[in-house]
């Protein structure tokens, strides 16, 4: 007779028989069994106190008897086994130290101990307990509208563009806990704000906001990952404060965290994305949206026994927060620094600062109205929002002797000069008259120069007589104050004579390189046809 595995039913009915008075024959042709297998359960329940003659057997009785079948005489081991138990302390210290069992067999060989490595093996996981896994406690089910499981991954292609090109996208996918029920929204890149946009979707879609969101440690929600004090990015952490829910990143490497939606982007792109026809990302979008409530929503889950969409509409849906009912502004942080010129780059656009942050890195957030720039927890500064290229400039933020030349204040310079003296205040406002004031600006730093190097005085005298002979050039003027008698300070000139001689010319030839001579002064006035 072939060999067959009894089952237990069938060993209880064999005892019972035999209870009854039946013979070993009669009861194996019952049971379709060898007579040999019905001796050895009789045996077993004669070792067990059992007897022929008994009632009905209690379910004590019977496991006793099972007991005793599987009960098998403790083997001996061999001389391998042996050896294992003398490198007992040699073996479990490289194991602790992370070598490979096999390594371990061969370090025992190069020390002279032969060892097998199925008996290494068994010795290992009977007497060190290698390769043992802890038990799964398993977590208790949350309550309905409390958690949301976040995972990300690469999707699929879409079809060519007019280039012949094709592009990979992702996919953001949002599961609940409780139900089941799951969204998914693609994107290009995995980064802070496709995560704000993909969870504003996300709320959209559920029509709420779940209270927790477990995400993977992906750097766009969690900069530093940490098993009790994860580090979160700051954009994304402002934008959890604004919706009034909380993130609990699961440990790295650690899939246990999220066992029950564990896996959701392998059946995502195979079941929502592979083989369709998607031009662009929008046609994913509403691939996504349409597989999530009519098919992967309308498909009885396994582990709850209840169609997703069915079951999240009907007991999580009312527990959610409120749904958003405008817009999340997604704001922008960054760490610019402060260049020479007081001004610091936000988003290609330069917004000014106090002289005193020039060379400092501040940190900058911007919305779609405003950038503020802070230093540390203090805010220093507010500007509007400027487009890329744009500049906001605060003439509070410049020394006031630098503010008019920076923000070309025209009167500030007319100011200037009048200080100097009233015909230099007058020959600067001309030298300003025109339709583009701020072309000639250069002129009027030159003529402040001019005052600075010359005295105030004296350039207020020359100025004058310029203005009389309507004269407006500052390089003739400064050539009158180089040539011109220096001012005392009672106005008057210092000499009215030239010290200067006049020098001899270079090149004065003497008369007589010349073929006619020269006649005298006198005989050319007394006769002058005499030398003709």
């Amino acid at each position: 007779m072939p060999y067959r595995e009894v089952s237990m039913i069938e060993i209880k009915e064999a005892l019972r028989l035999w209870r009854r008075g039946e013979f070993k024959k009669a009861i194996a042709r019952k049971l379709g069994i060898a007579r040999n297998t019905v001796r050895a359960y009789i045996k077993a329940a004669t070792k067990c106190g059992l007897s022929p003659k008994g009632g009905d057997l209690t379910d004590e009785e019977v496991t006793a008897v099972l007991v005793a079948l599987k009960a098998t005489p403790e083997r001996l081991h061999g001389d391998s086994w042996q050896l294992c138990a003398e490198q007992r302390a040699f073996i479990e210290q490289k194991l602790e130290q992370g070598v490979r069992l096999t390594k371990v067999g061969r370090l025992l060989g190069r020390q002279g101990v032969q060892v097998p490595y199925a008996t290494l093996h068994r010795f290992a996981v009977t007497e060190l307990e290698f390769g043992a896994t802890g038990l799964t406690m398993p977590v208790a089910d949350c309550a309905p509208g409390k958690e949301v499981q976040l995972d990300t991954g690469w999707m699929t292609l879409l079809e060519p563009d007019l280039f012949g090109n094709r592009r990979r996208f992702r996919a953001w996918i949002f599961t609940s806990v409780f139900s089941r029920h799951r969204f998914v929204w693609p994107c290009f890149r995995e980064t802070t704000e496709t995560a704000i946009l993909a969870c504003e979707a996300a709320w959209e879609f559920f029509g709420g906001v779940f209270e927790v969101l477990i995400p993977d440690n992906t750097k766009a929600i969690v900069i530093k990952p940490d098993p009790l004090s994860p580090v979160m990015n700051q954009a994304f952490l402002e934008y959890t404060q604004a919706r009034g829910f909380y993130v609990d990143p699961t440990r790295v490497r650690s899939p246990r965290d999220k066992g029950r939606v564990e896996r959701a982007v392998q059946p995502t792109r195979d079941d929502c994305f592979a083989g369709e026809v998607m031009q662009t990302l929008e046609d994913a979008h509403r691939r996504a949206r349409y597989w999530c409530l009519r098919e992967y929503g309308m498909r009885r889950h396994s582990r709850t026994g209840r169609l997703p969409l069915e079951h999240f509409e009907a007991e999580e849906k009312m527990h959610l927060l409120a749904a958003p009912t405008e817009a999340y502004d997604i704001p922008l942080w960054c760490d610019p620094k402060v260049a020479r010129d007081q001004h610091a780059q936000v988003a290609k656009a330069l917004y000014s600062l106090p002289r005193r942050f020039v060379g400092q890195l501040l940190r900058a957030r911007a919305d779609r109205s405003t950038v503020r720039f802070y230093e540390g927890t203090q805010l220093v500064k507010t500007h509007p929002r400027k487009p890329p290229h744009g500049r906001s400039t605060d003439p509070s933020d410049f020394p006031a002797e630098k503010a008019a030349y920076a923000l070309r204040d025209v009167a500030f310079l007319h100011r200037q000069a009048a200080e100097r003296g009233e015909a230099v205040g007058r020959f600067a406002k001309a030298l300003l008259d025109g339709p583009l004031p701020w072309t000639r600006m250069r002129r009027v730093y030159a003529l402040l120069g001019l005052c600075k190097r010359y005295g105030d005085d004296r350039v207020n005298q020359s100025c004058a007589v310029a203005l009389e002979a309507q004269m407006f050039d500052v390089h003739r003027l400064q050539r009158m104050l180089k040539l011109g008698p220096s001012v005392t300070s009672a106005g008057a000139p210092a000499s009215t004579t030239s010290s200067k001689a006049v020098p001899i010319a270079r090149y004065l030839r003497s008369p007589s390189q010349y073929a006619l001579a020269f006649p005298s002064n006198a005989k050319s006035t007394n006769n002058p046809g005499e030398n003709r």
